[in-house]
């Protein structure tokens, strides 16, 4: 059975490792190898103590982290990140790590919950749409890889408050425009 759970301080050595071997294939999350000194430092600085607003869940098997999920909330608005090291992937493993984060984030308020996936993870996308998450949009070229590619991102969310009262400013229908040096106008209402 794989557990899932909060992380501790004995684990930051695996969470270090997992981290690294999902880095190691270049395809699922920002970082890539190698990974500095100063980052596994970081990452073992997170195992050993919770941040205020955030919190690390792993799922282990044994006593190997398998995989990791982390949700921060800043200002009521939670950002998500999850990976899972490859042979662990289509167990439902990323579901309760989501679920998870997800439940956290309700119990400390946040209102929305928002994570970036890359367009070709089919798998994850499905996953959070699953879950309710909505496309929010794209960021075009927008992650520059070791390689020098410029990947795109989407942006996806879920909203865990629809009470509260939302802004009380109607949207401007002529959409934003920015005037430019050349006294060129360009923004949503000039195509």
């Amino acid at each position: 059975m794989i557990d899932v759970r909060p992380i501790e301080p004995r684990d930051a050595d695996g969470f270090v490792a997992a981290f690294e071997s999902v880095a190691a294939e270049g395809r699922w999350i920002g970082t890539e190898l190698p990974v500095d000194d100063e980052r596994r430092a970081r990452w073992r600085e997170s195992a050993r103590g919770a941040t205020a607003g955030a919190h690390t869940l792993v799922a282990v098997d044994g006593e190997l982290v398998v995989g990791f999920a982390r949700v921060e909330i800043r200002h009521g608005h939670a950002h998500f990140a999850m990976a899972l090291v490859s042979q662990y992937r289509g167990r439902g493993l990323g579901r309760r790590l989501l679920a998870a984060c997800v439940d956290w984030a309700r119990e400390h308020d946040a209102h929305k919950i928002d994570l970036e996936v890359w367009p070709h993870n089919g798998a994850a996308r499905r996953l959070y749409e699953g879950a309710g998450f909505v496309v929010e949009g794209r960021r075009r070229r927008h992650w520059r890889r070791g390689n020098g590619e410029l990947w795109d991102s989407i942006e996806m969310s879920l909203v865990l408050d629809e009470h509260s009262p939302g802004s009380p400013y109607p949207d401007d229908p002529g959409g934003s425009r920015a005037t430019f040096p050349s006294g060129e106008a360009r923004g949503s209402g000039n195509t």
